[in-house]
């Protein structure tokens, strides 16, 4: 038997690496180790993938997907392709380069190379587009829906609230913030999320690979089993790593200034004019389409989630980070 390989666009990231985790497991249970299919990560640096790097069937490849000729050699590798690649700031024509450019560049590269299974991670909201994010997205999703609907690409579309996990700069953020400020000053405070757990994501992305459901719809609503506030996020992630501040809810017009100086510092920002109208909208599930309950998960809640890596350790353990930064001196 020909071993399935996997193409994983934007493995390297906190999505990608779950992703990953859970084809290595399912590559390792194929009866024969000739049957193991090769997970292959294309990434512009090596060290951006060192995360993956070390897991077995894992094979790191330095190229760039944005170039057509490279795009195609890699897809013609693979017998399914899991598209993770999204960019959250910068102006339309920064977004539009991974959001909207690769979603149509991979729709042609299968054509193609004859490969019919993809599955694309988009976003909740994209059916109301409120910011450049939320509708380079959803011109992202029409690229390679378009085919879907002529029978030409199998796909299944993902489209997931905000996600967490431990290695997000969302919760540990807060987290973080809340340590050493008095109070939060909060943008968008009553924005609503149905926050969905990294692990949920990459399981339902294996599910699917997998064939779990029959996939009359192509799109998945993945989403946790609470809608939030922002602001009470942000109470949850200060209360579990011990240090619960008080939030200031900002008016919108100086929540909009706080946007705009953020997104004017260097680096990638914390927050954006273009995130600040994302969040106009509720960004949970609509119940249009099937969720993950469709593909037998029962989603994490935070609560059960967040005190696995921001509860602060109790007992001795509290002094392992003294002990480490000792054995550095």
């Amino acid at each position: 038997m020909t071993p399935q390989n996997i193409l994983v666009l934007g493995g390297a990231g906190m999505v990608g690496r779950a992703v990953c985790e859970r084809l290595v497991r399912r590559a390792s249970s194929m009866p024969t180790p000739a049957q193991s299919p090769r997970i292959l990560v294309p990434t512009r640096r090596r060290r951006h993938a060192s995360a993956v790097q070390p897991l077995p069937h894992v094979e790191v490849i330095e190229t760039d997907v944005h170039d057509d000729a490279q795009l195609l050699r890699l897809v013609g590798q693979a017998h399914a392709v899991i598209n993770l690649v999204a960019q959250l700031h910068g102006s339309e024509a920064v977004l539009a380069r991974p959001n909207v450019g690769l979603p149509t560049r991979l729709a042609q590269a299968c054509h193609q190379a004859g490969v019919r299974r993809v599955i694309h991670v988009s976003a909740l909201g994209v059916d109301q587009p409120s910011s450049r994010y939320l509708r380079s997205k959803a011109a992202g999703e029409t690229a390679l829906l378009e085919p879907h609907q002529r029978g030409a690409l199998d796909l299944s579309v993902l489209r997931p609230s905000v996600i967490f996990g431990a290695q997000d700069k969302f919760t540990n953020l807060f987290a973080a913030m809340q340590a050493v400020m008095p109070c939060v000053p909060l943008a968008c405070a009553q924005a609503q999320f149905q926050p969905v757990w990294v692990d949920d994501v990459a399981e339902a992305i294996v599910r699917l690979l997998d064939g779990a459901v029959p996939r009359q719809d192509a799109v998945v609503e993945c989403a946790g089993p609470e809608v939030m506030t922002l602001a009470s996020i942000v109470q949850l992630c200060g209360r579990i790593a011990g240090h619960q501040r008080p939030v200031l809810a900002l008016p919108a017009p100086i929540a909009r200034l706080q946007a705009l100086c953020l997104e004017a510092m260097p680096g990638e920002p914390l927050m954006s004019r273009d995130n600040f109208d994302s969040m106009q909208h509720p960004n949970v599930a609509t119940g249009h389409h099937p969720g993950l309950a469709s593909l037998g998960i029962a989603s994490a809640s935070m609560a059960q989630v967040l005190p696995t890596y921001l509860q602060a350790p109790a007992g001795p353990a509290r002094l392992d980070a003294w002990r480490a930064r000792a054995g550095r001196l």
